[in-house]
């Protein structure tokens, strides 16, 4: 067997090879595009968005709001304009968050209304135009509301009307 000599200098003087695109880095850019596109979409199916830029929001405060969930519908002259983000308790009160198109002014004097679609529908957020010029900021409070009103209580307040005698 020749034994093959290298020098010091032969060492020194070396340089590795240009580096140049390889199968690896094409794999790497399709898994990260593959990736970025798989969370796209899952945000999207799942009906969020990362930028809400086409919505402020707006809350308001009720007494009664049974069967109000978080993605009900918010409605002006029966048009679907945001729906409720949040629902949360304060110390007498249920606190209702909405988001509502950008293109859709709540005005200052403008009231919501928790109303049932149908008989026994879901529940919605009703806003009830007012005639203020005067419109409520992103982040401001809708300070008129009306409680969702029981049917159990109409039908009492009726049967304790019929008991003592009283007209409706």
């Amino acid at each position: 067997m020749a034994e093959q000599k290298t020098n010091d200098s032969d060492v020194k003087n070396f340089t590795p090879p240009a580096k140049t695109f390889t199968v690896e880095f094409f794999v790497g850019l399709f898994a990260l595009v593959g990736c970025a596109a798989f969370g796209y979409l899952s945000i999207n199916i799942a009906g969020m968005s990362l930028f809400d830029t086409n919505y402020y929001h707006v809350t308001a405060e009720f007494d009664n709001i049974s069967g109000l969930q978080d993605g009900a519908s918010v409605e002006l002259a029966g048009v679907p304009i945001g729906e409720v983000e949040s629902i949360s308790l304060t110390d007498t009160s249920a606190k209702v968050q909405m988001k509502v198109l950008k293109s859709v002014p709540i005005r200052d004097d403008d009231s919501a209304a928790i109303r049932t679609k149908g008989i026994i529908g879901d529940r919605y957020v009703k806003i009830i135009p007012g005639g203020s010029e005067k419109i409520v900021q992103p982040g401001g409070e809708i300070f008129q509301t009306e409680s969702v009103v029981e049917f159990e209580e109409v039908i009492g307040k009726f049967i304790h009307s019929l008991d003592s005698g009283e007209e409706s």
